[in-house]
């Protein structure tokens, strides 16, 4: 790749490492310790009950974010990418490790699972932070010309993630017995995805701190200009062009989050909580899919570059709308009727690769929308406060059910999705040729 400055390449591999341990972090409840969830909640719950849960371990991080952005992303903005990223590393490591020693159900009830929905919104706050400040910094440091390419890059740190998470619980499922609250998977099995994790934060400290802070932001913190501001960045984002450019962004990711939600956290609780598919064939299914999307990632990321950001997200959303609807909904009538699970997977992978790939043009694309000053606060805040309606559905599935069948909530939530990416592209210009 080419970069703008040396330390371009440095950033960016910076900022997909930050990606790759936040994407860890978040999937270790929905894949990790989905096999084991019977080790923090009785036995006797209902299905739907479960899988609401298990969900629910995933939306407590997810929520977190937008808080961790708006603090963090005020520090990125005032005291620099760098230090930022560094802080919230040590914080996400110290989160997941703490997850890794609580007690279950057993021996403490109910409280062990409020442990891992407190300490998942703490590590959320983190992961907020650890990305707000990294990804300002990376798109700051690429050439013009490869940064779509180059975000592409960073956001393919998501099925990576998700692939060597699926890896290690597979192997850890299939060397050790699971399937009941008492079985090693459930009682000690699950915490070694977790240790690991925060060995990767600890070492994502390690990698930032010798990493260049941004010399975009460093002029911009310099400069006469900058100088007579007094209005925090934070004051500056809600008001006038900024505020616009907020909300369009906000509208946009706020599809791209049902697609990620949906098609990437909910389909592990739904399958093997709800439909009782075995998590074996759960998670093996979902891992070849992640795969399949990686390449998606990157192919995303140059189109962007290539035709258009703007054009890009439109044309996936109207994709998403279409093909992907239909193949999520052959995806359960497959199921319902006894068919094929490869079958099945093979519909979900259509809808995984249309929907969620392009998340792969919002790093580019949301730096571009806001000037230095306020970038970290504006790409933090519009990507992550975006995910709070869309981390909620879980409650909104249960909802949905009292009128439609249950798991085919999910499909009704992916079109929503469609039409907020179309009209949030829409309702934005075109970003490739914007000088950062």
């Amino acid at each position: 790749m080419k970069y703008a400055k040396p330390e371009g390449k440095r950033t960016s591999r910076a900022a997909f490492y930050g990606l790759l341990v936040d994407y860890w972090e978040i999937m270790l409840p929905v894949v990790a310790l989905g096999p084991a969830m019977g080790y923090f909640v009785p036995e006797d719950l209902p299905a739907q009950t479960k899988a609401t849960l298990t969900f629910l371990t995933f939306a407590s991080a997810f929520l977190g974010r937008p808080l961790g952005s708006i603090i963090f992303g005020h520090l990125a903005d005032t005291l620099g990418r760098k230090r930022t990223t560094a802080l919230c590393s040590v914080g996400l490591g110290l989160s997941v490790l703490l997850v890794a020693l609580l007690p279950g159900h057993n021996a403490i009830g109910l409280w062990g699972l409020a442990g891992v929905l407190i300490l998942r919104l703490a590590g959320g706050i983190f992961m907020g932070g650890q990305y707000t400040g990294a990804n300002p910094l990376a798109m700051e440091s690429a050439e013009k010309s490869r940064r779509g390419i180059v975000g592409g890059f960073i956001a393919s740190a998501w099925p990576v993630a998700y692939v060597a998470v699926s890896l290690l619980t597979a192997l850890l499922v299939a060397v050790l017995p699971d399937g009941s609250p008492a079985s090693a998977y459930s009682t000690w099995g699950w915490r070694i995805p977790f240790v690991l994790g925060a060995i990767m934060g600890f070492a994502l400290f390690l990698y930032v701190r010798r990493t260049a802070e941004s010399e975009v932001w460093a002029a911009s913190k310099s400069s006469t200009e900058q100088q007579k501001r007094s209005r925090s960045p934070l004051v500056e984002l809600f008001r006038g062009d900024n505020l616009r450019n907020l909300a369009q962004v906000f509208l946009l990711m706020t599809g791209i989050w049902f697609a990620i939600q949906l098609l990437t956290v909910a389909p592990t609780g739904l399958l093997i909580s709800y439909m009782g598919i075995p998590s074996q064939h759960v998670i093996w299914g979902l891992l070849l899919a992640n795969v399949v999307l990686f390449p998606c990632y990157l192919l995303l990321g140059a189109w962007g570059q290539r035709f258009g950001r703007r054009k890009t997200l439109i044309v996936s959303g109207i994709l998403t709308g279409t093909v992907s609807v239909a193949s999520m909904i052959a995806m359960l009538r497959t199921i319902n009727s006894d068919g094929p699970f490869w079958l099945a997977m093979v519909f979900y992978t259509v809808s995984l690769c249309i929907s969620v790939a392009p998340n792969a043009i919002m790093i580019p694309y949301a730096c571009e929308r806001f000037k230095t000053e306020v970038r970290a606060s504006g790409y933090g805040i519009g990507y992550t406060l975006a995910v709070v309606i869309p981390g909620l559905y879980s409650f909104i599935l249960v909802g949905l059910g009292k009128f439609i069948q249950y798991e085919y909530g999910v499909v009704v939530l992916l079109a929503v999705g469609a039409v907020c990416v179309v009209a949030g592209a829409a309702l934005g210009p075109e970003t490739k040729d914007t000088d950062l």
